[in-house]
């Protein structure tokens, strides 16, 4: 948690010295040589090889944590009722999560104005029919989708494998622990990628702000503030909605009981490092058994993300605004499916959120340098997006309770 801590602390830094650097040096680099013909290339180099290493990072990384995390449930049978009700909860709440995001990213506006060219991609995709969407979902050639990086195709192989190892008993048992195996060396890997975070975040906002001068400082209070109030609502709104109709409890008796996880979330930032405290919230204050807590709890550290997904509904249009490209309805709905389903592969991986903005702007061809935009206040929004989802751990696990004909402490 520490070296997490530390690693957010330097990207931070790097964010604020990149912009000071870019500011201080931008209304002189045409007049400049040593600026213009080195300096300013190499900067500009430093971070086109730090973007090529977030993509280096994303087929592996979630085929690997995708095909271990469904096969880990070592048992076809628990994919059955609580298992069910259980991942369904957790998507809904996933693609409402991004949904606010996405209202809250189109109510604020926050990148409007900004007018930064993208270097990779200027346009959207144009956006497909509807049963094409639902048709390209479904790999013919899981390899092909592998060297495509079509991230949708990738993750629905993933779950089937993971499931098909399951099936297979004790030969899928050992096939399905070497994936547990490679997984953790991709969580090494993508750990030593994430330690070049700080220099590849300067080295992208430093060459935007040389570019673009202060015009591009004002847009973050909106960003903060469109994420924060996107989570509130979230939490008030649709957890509250579940326990009153589920549970038939009150808002305050939920979020009294579990206000001690909800706190160590947002100052850890860390859902799987908050889990002990939220299975004792669940347990001593909700009266819920050891059983469906000990299933859903984990679960869900390891796959709900709602405070990630509403971040990734919020950062996307933010970065559509700034490069000033047209999202219609239907990337819109792309960029639901997307992260809903991608939040499955990138939980409890540091730099998850970053890892997955880069999969969300590429699924609807979205500049990927926009993460540079927002890497440098992920500290700030990683505290709110936490919270947000251990809370949603704690929801679905009362509502699953309830449903299994549990009583629910007063």
């Amino acid at each position: 948690m520490r070296k997490h801590s530390s690693l957010l602390l330097k990207i931070s830094v790097g964010f604020v010295l990149g912009i000071i650097f870019g500011f201080a040096v931008g209304p002189f680099v045409s007049s400049t040589p040593l600026l213009a013909d080195y300096v300013m290339p190499f900067i500009d180099l430093v971070g086109k090889i730090f973007l090529r290493l977030l993509m280096m990072l994303i087929v592996p990384l979630v085929f690997t944590s995708l095909v271990a995390g469904a096969a880990s449930v070592g048992d076809a049978r628990k994919l059955g009722r609580i298992g069910i009700k259980t991942l369904v909860l957790y998507l809904l709440t996933t693609a409402v999560a991004i949904v606010i995001g996405l209202v809250c990213g189109n109510l604020f506006q926050a990148g409007a104005g900004m007018n930064i060219p993208g270097d990779l991609q200027a346009t959207a995709r144009e956006a497909k029919p509807i049963v094409d969407v639902i048709l390209d979902i479904f790999p013919s050639n899981p390899i092909a989708s592998m060297v495509n990086a079509n991230m949708l195709q990738i993750i629905i192989f993933a779950i089937f494998f993971g499931v098909a190892c399951i099936i297979a008993g004790e030969r899928g048992k050992r096939i399905s622990d070497a994936f547990e195996n490679i997984a953790s060396v991709m969580y090494s890997l993508t750990h030593i990628v994430m330690l070049t975070a700080p220099y590849g975040v300067f080295a992208l906002i430093a060459g935007t702000a040389a570019k673009f001068g202060l015009a591009i400082l004002a847009p973050f209070a909106k960003v903060i503030a469109a994420v924060y109030i996107g989570c509130i609502i979230h939490a008030v709104a649709v957890y509250s909605f579940m326990v009153v109709v589920s549970c038939h409890r009150s808002p305050l008796w939920f979020f009294k009981g579990i206000q001690e996880a909800a706190i160590t979330a947002f100052v850890t930032r860390s859902s799987s490092g908050t889990l002990p405290i939220t299975l004792s919230n669940v347990r001593e204050n909700f009266g819920i058994s050891e059983g469906v807590s000990s299933f859903v709890l984990p679960l869900g550290a390891t796959i709900n993300m709602d405070g990630t997904a509403l971040y990734q509904g919020v950062c996307a249009l933010f970065v559509a605004q700034a490069f000033n490209v047209p999202l219609t309805l239907d990337m819109q709905i792309g960029i639901v499916a997307t992260a809903t389903l991608a939040s499955i592969g990138t939980a409890g991986v540091p730099g998850a959120g970053l890892i997955m903005l880069t999969m969300v702007l590429t699924s609807v061809g979205l500049p990927i340098e926009g993460i540079a935009l927002v890497a440098g206040i992920d500290v700030i929004l990683d505290a709110a997006r936490t919270c947000l989802n251990v809370i949603g751990d704690t929801a679905v696990c009362a509502v699953v309770a309830t449903s299994e004909g549990e009583q629910l402490t007063v």
